[in-house]
């Protein structure tokens, strides 16, 4: 089992794209693996052929380091290892336990830094003492595990979007794309089967609920978002802002841009963020313990992560050094960034990281603000509502009228351990300046 991203400790056997018998060459995809933040490929980067496969689809929990397949050289006769077991290969280590929280898995800080807030220097919880026990034969009930992705099965986005849509149960969809992959035409042509004759309790009617297990991304979020709800002193800070002069401006770029690029606001949102963690660099920090000593952390580089709602939960891909960037660029990278995430492509250093995040719900009409929970170790979270066409009155030659204004409201949630209240409102103050009047990103 590979570690496919620094805190890794175990992972599930999701499907494999290679059979017993075929040859493997560098960079072919050989199964995918699902960790507590996606499903990942596993590309294999030496040549060979798969002779026996340990691990089949479905086995959950499979300690990084054990063995899950033998690859032999080829030419080599793989009929001999047709009996061949995971004993053979050495057995099998059980997965070290999982700390309270997962903080390893989620964390926005990459393991190993020397940070007592970073995932490996977390603190753990003493080993209770047991006498081992006596090794006994387990009794198999003979049934085949479901596989890893019965909790969030293998469908293209635009499969799960119509799955969404139209309410269809995709678990129970059965899919004809490569791999047993579920199509938008598997969704189409899906048809509820008929319902068997309840019994027992369920007798007088249909069940009233369904409970649908928690995957293991679903777990890490919610663990970290209360982690950091309960151990960071969240206060919130709003404003309205005009965004009339900063449309004008996307609007003449992007007529200017002969397809090269096309802005979105969020975009001018993720700069006029930078601007304003470099003019108030209070914002742009952490809260830390090295060696024993609490340090606030200053950053030089303002690296804004960028939420993202996927099929299977929320990530926050990383556009690192944004004061450095152009429009174009950091559009560029959204988009990208954005697509792999949904498509669970990330690689672990473009979402563990940052040192700002925003969300962006201005894409749905209905949302004017909300409030999002920082994401730790930062100590700073900007939410982003719709845009309202507002009536502001104004005076001309013809006597009183009004003006219509594109405003946002924007909220700003920090940790009061490392941003003054007063602080925080002097990087809302400069975040509203720089978008009201956008040129001055050009700066």
């Amino acid at each position: 089992m590979p570690a496919l991203s620094p805190t890794m400790t175990s992972g599930n056997i999701g499907t494999w794209q290679k059979a017993v018998g075929d040859t493997i060459s560098p960079g072919d995809v050989l199964v995918e693996i699902e960790t507590d933040k996606a499903q990942m490929d596993f590309e294999f980067q030496e040549e060979g052929v798969l002779a026996k496969i340990l691990k089949e689809s479905g086995e959950k929990d499979v300690a990084v380091g054990n063995p899950i397949a033998v690859m032999v050289e080829e030419g080599t006769d793989i009929a001999s290892f047709e009996s061949f077991a995971l004993e053979d290969a050495g057995g099998e280590k059980a997965p070290p336990p999982k700390e309270s929280g997962e903080e390893a898995a989620e964390s926005s800080e990459p393991a190993d830094t020397g940070s007592k807030t970073s995932p490996s220097t977390l603190p753990k919880s003493a080993p209770k003492e047991e006498s081992a026990p006596e090794p006994q034969e387990s009794e198999s009930t003979g049934g085949r595990l479901q596989t890893s992705l019965d909790r969030e099965p293998t469908a293209s986005p635009a499969a799960k979007a119509l799955a969404l849509e139209r309410g269809v149960p995709i678990k129970q969809v059965k899919g004809t794309g490569p791999g047993g992959r579920i199509t938008k035409q598997d969704i189409e042509k899906y048809k509820p089967a008929a319902s068997a004759t309840p019994s027992g309790p369920a007798a007088g009617g249909a069940p009233t609920y369904e409970d649908i297990s928690a995957s293991s991304m679903r777990k890490t979020i919610a663990n970290r978002l209360q982690q950091s709800w309960n151990q960071n002193p969240h206060y919130f800070v709003a404003a309205t802002v005009s965004v009339s002069k900063l449309l004008k401006l996307r609007q003449a770029l992007n007529a200017s841009a002969e397809g090269k690029y096309k802005l979105s606001l969020n975009d001018f949102l993720i700069k006029a963020c930078a601007v304003a963690c470099k003019k108030v660099p209070a914002v742009n920090s952490s809260w830390r313990e090295i060696d024993g000593q609490v340090v606030i952390r200053q950053n030089n580089t303002v690296d804004v992560s960028v939420a993202v709602a996927t099929p299977i939960g929320l990530m926050t891909p990383i556009v690192k050094g944004v004061e450095a960037l152009g429009l174009s660029s950091i559009s560029g990278q959204v988009k990208d960034l954005g697509k792999r995430a949904r498509d669970g492509k990330l690689k672990p250093e473009e979402y563990q990281g940052g040192t700002f995040t925003i969300s962006n719900m201005g894409m749905n009409a209905a949302i004017d603000r909300f409030t999002a929970v920082i994401n730790p170790p930062q100590a700073g979270i900007l939410a982003v509502g719709t845009t309202k066409k507002v009536a502001i009155p104004s005076s001309t030659e013809d006597g009183n009228g009004v003006e219509w204004d594109d405003q946002i409201i924007v909220t700003g949630s920090f940790d009061h351990k490392v941003v003054d209240g007063a602080v925080g409102g002097d990087w809302i103050r400069e975040f509203k300046k720089v978008v009201e009047s956008p040129l001055e990103m050009l700066l």
